[in-house]
């Protein structure tokens, strides 16, 4: 889940809804940053579909008693976070092999400096699904993977970046400085992406990777902190309504 609080009450965003996010990007980026592969289609698919591990849990909320505010990704216990990053991959292994291995890298990094035996067993776990896949696949390509793989993290930080901040700010730290470019990208010039609201609908970035200014568009809820008190997290969740903002890129 991705939250935001407010004075009165909580944003939230489902992990899988800004996945969506960043597949709906990948939809519409200029040809010309994909490598010549037999895997774009799979490409697609794991950027669309990356966080799907983590549908279930985003039902019913997780609060934090420690810090008194729901448990977000960021803080979400990394044992818990193995569970759903192997049942997400997993997913997306079942429909496309290719789009499981990039799922499966993409999550690896997260945990490979995290010294629990949680995840160092994730860890060792989602290096032998890697050895097994690529030994599996005719066509694999190193270069042309490193590729995807960092598309994979673009969109999902561009994403992030509309998800993480209220519109027409900057202020979380993940991104206040730009949103860092892989070297693999050879078609940006520069190594970050300077990202700059023009209005709480409009943003403007530095280097333009699709075909053409796009509109995106994602669901929240919002939720009263009088309603979490009366109710309990779960219940106010699931009566809020379901609410959508539109970000365009220009």
């Amino acid at each position: 889940m991705i939250i935001r609080e407010h004075q009165d009450g909580f944003i939230f965003i489902e992990q899988d809804q800004h996945a969506r996010l960043s597949g709906s990007m990948i939809k519409h980026w200029n040809e010309a940053h994909f490598p010549n592969s037999p895997f774009h289609s799979s490409t697609i698919y794991a950027i669309d579909h990356h966080d799907v591990g983590w549908k279930p849990f985003d039902q019913e909320p997780f609060w934090n008693d420690q810090s008194q505010v729901p448990y977000s990704f960021t803080d979400f216990p990394n044992p818990a976070k193995t569970v759903l990053y192997t049942a997400g991959i997993e997913t997306v292994e079942a429909v496309d092999v290719y789009a499981g291995l990039l799922c499966s890298v993409h999550y690896t990094r997260f945990l490979e400096k995290d010294a629990s035996s949680y995840s160092q067993q994730f860890v060792v776990q989602e290096k032998n699904r890697q050895h097994r896949i690529i030994h599996s696949l005719d066509n694999f390509d190193a270069n042309v993977f490193a590729v995807h793989s960092s598309l994979l993290q673009l969109c999902d930080n561009l994403s992030l970046f509309i998800c993480l901040n209220e519109p027409g700010e900057n202020k979380h730290p993940f991104f206040v400085h730009g949103i860092p470019l892989s070297a693999e990208l050879r078609n940006f010039t520069s190594d970050k992406l300077a990202v700059t609201w023009k209005d709480k609908q409009t943003i403007a970035l530095s280097e333009f990777p699709f075909t053409e200014p796009a509109t995106f568009t994602y669901a929240y809820k919002w939720v009263a902190k009088r309603a979490i008190i009366e109710q309990g997290l779960i219940p106010a969740y699931k009566q809020a309504p379901v609410q959508e903002t539109t970000i365009s890129f220009i």
